[in-house]
């Protein structure tokens, strides 16, 4: 097989929805709860570490009083290769603030070790104002999706670490940031993450400019925004023309180890994203063909494939229709995460259930396996 027709046959042998496993119940069963949003990374010492926020149903177009929404972010660590999983760190809403501004919901994470130690990336949706040109699409009880991040020199003192701003945004086309997600390529380390615009219209995919600077390194207390970037890659990642008109969030770059018919090819990057036609349910055509669309908070996953030499220009390789649907519920299978170590590759998902909640599930192959399907 060619190169992309081995890369997905790679990607389903790992977002496999059948042999997956729940590994983190959300807390109550039902819609609109889950737990992801976050990634799997294997720490210095070797064991495996998740982290992601738990959400509980709310509406964020009536504002956020009714449900909880986001409202806990935890990190768990598995000295068993993956076998169980023990939280050892929880963050609330009111831990996570960094100035005046109080947080309404928690939203996507990621967890990164390098260095100096570790730094966890989080988006928070603050209670600030829209800018003056657009102040009345601001629904009441909501506010503005920012990133900021917490760096520390060992995982066990993340804990107290203060939480710093990273990237906000005042441009009311890119207004709402969010769902960052962090990648070495080569020496550098660059943290790609969701915008929306002020009218939450669609998910789209950026990538922070400065991508030379070693995560972990001071930054202004201020935060970055948008409006004043030099050289800004905004936008990498175009809405497709079928299945994903509506949304394309990447949530997570993973650098192919250079095994089979990579051997010849290195610095291939897999590349997952969630995808949506529409951003409400609708309802579908008696005599159509059935398929899940996708929508807001019940995205479908798709695929795509990038390069170590130009990174901020994936090739899409799932073009007319969705790459990853889980088998029940509404078909939701989004935030794929993909992590390699020297003897497992694991993927770890949001897939919607029976009851329409959304667990985050888990399915690994071994390095051998790998190396044979890329032979």
């Amino acid at each position: 097989m060619n190169g992309n027709e081995a890369i997905r046959t790679l990607a389903h042998a790992l977002v496999d929805q059948e042999k997956a496993r729940v590994i983190i119940p959300p807390e109550r069963p039902g819609p609109g709860h889950w737990f992801g949003g976050g990634n799997m990374s294997r720490g210095p010492e070797g064991a495996l570490y998740l982290v992601g926020r738990y959400r509980n149903y709310g509406d964020s177009r009536t504002g956020l009083g009714k449900g909880e929404r986001g409202k806990e972010l935890a990190v768990f660590r598995s000295t068993d290769e993956g076998e169980s999983f023990v939280k050892i760190l929880s963050f609330s809403r009111e831990r996570l603030e960094s100035g005046t501004e109080a947080v309404l919901s928690i939203e996507g994470s990621h967890l990164l070790f390098h260095e100096r130690g570790v730094t966890l990336f989080l988006s928070t949706e603050k209670d600030r104002p829209y800018p003056a040109e657009v102040a009345d699409h601001r629904k009441p009880g909501t506010g503005v999706w920012t990133i900021d991040r917490m760096d520390a020199p060992a995982l066990d003192a993340l804990g107290d670490a203060r939480v710093r701003p990273f990237i906000a945004s005042t441009d009311p086309e890119h207004l709402h940031v969010k769902d960052p997600f962090a990648v070495i390529i080569g020496e550098r380390a660059c943290v790609g993450y969701c915008t929306h615009p002020f009218t939450w219209a669609s998910s789209n995919t950026a990538f922070h400019p400065d991508e030379a600077r070693p995560v972990g390194s001071e930054r202004g207390e201020a935060g970055v925004r948008i409006a004043d970037w030099k050289g800004q890659k905004l936008d990498v990642f175009p809405r497709g023309p079928v299945w994903d008109v509506a949304a394309a969030r990447v949530t997570c770059y993973a650098p192919l180890p250079a095994v089979g018919s990579l051997s010849k090819r290195p610095g291939r990057i897999l590349v997952f994203y969630d995808g949506a036609e529409c951003l409400r349910q609708l309802d579908q055509h008696l005599s159509a063909v059935k398929r899940p669309r996708g929508y807001s908070c019940e995205e479908i996953g798709g695929l795509a494939v990038a390069e170590a030499d130009s990174p901020f220009s994936p090739q899409r390789i799932s073009t007319r229709g969705a790459e990853f649907v889980s088998p029940w519920g509404t078909g939701c299978s989004r935030y794929v995460d993909v992590c390699f170590t020297d003897t497992w590759a694991y993927a770890t998902w949001q897939q919607s259930q029976e009851d329409q909640s959304q667990p985050l599930v888990m399915n690994r192959l071994s390095m051998d396996e790998v190396t044979r399907i890329l032979r």
